[in-house]
């Protein structure tokens, strides 16, 4: 995928991070889709992409209980 694809906009961070270095992910638009990466790492961190569509399926499917928990 070629880089441009990943330049995101803003990274958000969740609202139930606690700041205190726990484990936690950024979220992005990127041209691809939604972007995901670890909020430690910040811009070194890789970015997974979610297509198009897919991402709000994902957080359904999360929101549903789909995946136990």
């Amino acid at each position: 995928m070629p880089t441009h694809d990943l330049a995101p906009g803003t990274w958000r961070k969740s609202s139930y991070s606690t700041g205190n270095g726990g484990i936690c992910v950024e979220v992005a638009t990127v041209a691809a889709g939604t972007g995901i990466r670890d909020s430690k790492l910040g811009a070194a961190s890789p970015i997974l992409t979610f297509g198009h569509g897919a991402f709000d399926d994902f957080l359904g499917a999360v929101k549903g209980g789909r995946f136990g928990r």
